[in-house]
């Protein structure tokens, strides 16, 4: 058993879970818009839950290729309601994907069991804000922003310089009061990689994966699927499912997507595979 507690529930890591996703947001790739009504955001968690995922990440800022940075009582306005209205209808453990320190607290308060930071709690007060609400937190690579992000994304080893900051940043928690046991982390797939970055992290996941942490992959519909097999965002299905099975058999722990039935299904054929094995 690998039991890792998020608030009020605990998941067994040595399983793969899977982090369904909900933007909240006018503008992100796939979904925007789609979910900003609470109802309707109600409705698709309702219907994430029944199809097998033990994770709703809700995120009020879309961090897209080129994606404008939200205000923060703007912020603060989108996620805080739904993750209440989660919490009060769902037996499931809910993910805040932000980098603002006030977000984070705010959520903790109304029962998130999961802080997941694209800039890895760089932002001002982030780490303090983080260890203060004594969660889980999910530490992604991203090299520079969401706004120019995929501009030129350069490195002279995209697996070393990765793992190292990841690695960095883990202990940077630590020291700060956050538990070893509560860091997940994530090499950022499609924030400022080439297509070749990202085949080499995929590649080569286990290097990250030996550190001992649990790993999230996120490749749900990105460019990286669309660049290999010439599809638009609404037919990167099977392309996603490609990339995640993969990073499975190479360690990953928590899979974040948009379409959860089939990510289930097959995830959970390869871990009973695997166990019979």
């Amino acid at each position: 058993m690998s039991l890792m507690r998020f608030g009020d529930k605990s998941l067994d890591l040595s399983l793969p879970h899977i982090m369904g996703i909900l933007n909240v947001t006018p503008d992100s790739f796939s979904d925007g818009g789609l979910y900003s009504n609470i109802d309707r955001a109600l409705m698709h968690v309702d219907s994430m839950i029944e199809d097998g995922a033990t994770i709703v990440d809700v995120g009020g800022e879309s961090t897209r290729p080129g994606a404008a940075l939200v205000g923060l009582s703007e912020e603060i306005d989108r996620v805080i309601p739904v993750i209440e209205a989660i919490k009060s209808r769902f037996d499931v453990v809910v993910s805040v994907d932000t980098s603002q320190a006030v977000v984070m607290t705010e959520a903790a308060s109304v029962g998130a069991g999961l802080i997941n930071d694209v800039r890895a709690l760089e932002k001002s007060g982030a780490m303090i804000a983080a260890a203060d609400a004594k969660l889980p937190v999910c530490l992604m690579h991203m090299q520079g922003a969401p706004m120019n992000m995929q501009d030129n994304p350069v490195y002279d080893s995209v697996v070393d310089e990765v793992v190292g900051y990841l690695e960095t940043r883990a202990q940077a928690c630590i020291d700060s009061g956050i538990l070893s046991e509560n860091i997940i982390l994530d090499p950022g797939i499609g924030f400022g990689k080439s297509k070749e970055h990202n085949f080499q992290l995929l590649n080569q996941l286990r290097t990250l994966v030996n550190k001992k942490w649990p790993v999230l992959i996120g490749a749900s519909r990105k460019t990286l699927i669309g660049d290999v097999l010439n599809r638009p965002v609404n037919e990167r299905l099977f392309g996603t499912l490609g990339v995640h099975a993969s990073a499975m058999e190479r360690g990953a722990s928590i899979f974040r997507v948009h379409d959860v039935k089939s990510h289930a299904d097959v995830l959970t054929m390869m871990y009973r595979i695997k166990q019979e094995s």
